[in-house]
C-alpha cells in the first residue's frame, strides 16, 4: 500500500446547510486523482459534510464497510477496478445498504452508453469533473435526506430487509398478540429458535450472508400458516407457534433439521454440510405462564445459545438451560 493510501484521513466538520440531522454526513471519496480529491472536498467541507479518502477499489471497499458512509462518490477510472464494476459489487454486496447513494464522476464529457453503463450499475448520478459546486450540495443533501428517510422507515418497520421476515421488533409485536390470544383461549404457545453452521468448520457468526437468508427460506417453508417467522439476529431465526406445546416444539425442530438435511446451501467461500440447531421454550396452557409472550421469545433465544455449545444435543429446551428451570 503506498504513502498516501496508509494516511487516508476524514475532512470536513460543521453541520451541513441542507437535510443536516445529528451528525454532519460521511462522504466517501474514491478517486486516486489528488486535484480532484481535493476540490471535491474543498466544496465538501465549508457546507458541513466530512469526507474520507480511498485511493483504490478495495481500499474504498474497506472503509466502506468500515465508516458506513452516507454517499459513495466514485471515480470511473479507478487504478485496480473500473468505477463501473466496484458500483456492481456494491449493488450486489447483501452488507451495503441499497438507501446509500452512489454518484460517478469522470474527468471529461462521458457517453451515453458509459452513462446507462453506470446508472444499471446502481449509480444515483453522473457527474463529469470539473462540477457545479452549488448543484453538488444541493444534489447531495437530496440525496441524504432520502436515504435518512429509509433508514429511519426501515427502523421502524417490523419486517427484515434481507428475508422479508418479521424483524425483532415485528416478531415482538406479533408474540404480544399470539401471547394475548393464547392467554385468551387457555391454549398453548411456544416458541422455536434456530440456527445453522458448518459442521466441523465455521460457528454461527461465521454464517455466509446467503446461507442466512436460505436458511430464512427453510424457516418460512417449514412453518404453517398460523406461525409467525422471524430474524433474531445474522443467523439466528425463530418461529412463534400457537396451539403448539413441548412435544410440538421438539417435532417443529426435529422438521427443520429434517429438511435443512434436503436443502442445498449455497456458499461462494465454502462448501459443506450446514448444520441446524434449536432452542425452544413453550407452555401448555399460556394464560398459567409466569412470563409474557416477549419473555418466551427471549427464552427460546436463550436455549439457542445453550445449545450452540452443546456436544450432547442439537436440540435443547429452555429448562436444560443451567440456572433456567422452568418456573
Amino acid at each position: 500500500m503506498s504513502e498516501k493510501e496508509r494516511n487516508n484521513s476524514t475532512r470536513g466538520t460543521g453541520v451541513a446547510e441542507h437535510g443536516r440531522e445529528s451528525s454532519p454526513p460521511l462522504v466517501l471519496l474514491a478517486s486516486d486523482q489528488e486535484w480532484s480529491t481535493r476540490s471535491l472536498e474543498s466544496v465538501l467541507g465549508p457546507h458541513g459534510f466530512a469526507s474520507v479518502r480511498a485511493y483504490t477499489g478495495r481500499q474504498a471497499l474497506e472503509l466502506i464497510h468500515r465508516t458506513h458512509p452516507d454517499v459513495v462518490i466514485i471515480d470511473s477510472g479507478m487504478p485496480d477496478v473500473p468505477g463501473v464494476d466496484l458500483c456492481i459489487q456494491l449493488r450486489d454486496d447483501p452488507e451495503f445498504p441499497s438507501s446509500t447513494p452512489v454518484v460517478m464522476t469522470t474527468a471529461g464529457p462521458a457517453s451515453r452508453s458509459q452513462r446507462l453503463d453506470a446508472y444499471r450499475a446502481g449509480v444515483w448520478e453522473y457527474l463529469s469533473l470539473p462540477v457545479d459546486a452549488e448543484a453538488l450540495i444541493l444534489k447531495l443533501s437530496a440525496f441524504v435526506r432520502a436515504k435518512r428517510e429509509i433508514d429511519r422507515s426501515r427502523e421502524e418497520s417490523l419486517l427484515d430487509d434481507s428475508t422479508g421476515l418479521y424483524n425483532v421488533r415485528g416478531l415482538a409485536r406479533r408474540a404480544r398478540e399470539m401471547g394475548a390470544e393464547a392467554s385468551r383461549r387457555h391454549a398453548p404457545l411456544a416458541c422455536v429458535a434456530i440456527t445453522a453452521s458448518l459442521s466441523g468448520e465455521a460457528g454461527p457468526d461465521d454464517l455466509d450472508p446467503r446461507i442466512a437468508e436460505e436458511l430464512g427460506d427453510l424457516c418460512r417453508r417449514t412453518a404453517r400458516a398460523s406461525d409467525a417467522v422471524g430474524r433474531l439476529a445474522r443467523s439466528d431465526f425463530a418461529i412463534l407457534a400457537p396451539t403448539t406445546n413441548d412435544a410440538g416444539a421438539v417435532r417443529l425442530a426435529e422438521r427443520l433439521r429434517e429438511e435443512s438435511a434436503l436443502t442445498t446451501f449455497s456458499s461462494a467461500d465454502s462448501i459443506g454440510n450446514y448444520e441446524v440447531r434449536a432452542g425452544y421454550c413453550a407452555y401448555q396452557d399460556f394464560s398459567k405462564s409466569p412470563v409474557d409472550a416477549v419473555e418466551l421469545l427471549l427464552r427460546a433465544a436463550t436455549a439457542l445459545r445453550h445449545v450452540r455449545t452443546s456436544e450432547e444435543s442439537s436440540i435443547s429446551a429452555y429448562h436444560d438451560v443451567p440456572a433456567h428451570p422452568v418456573q
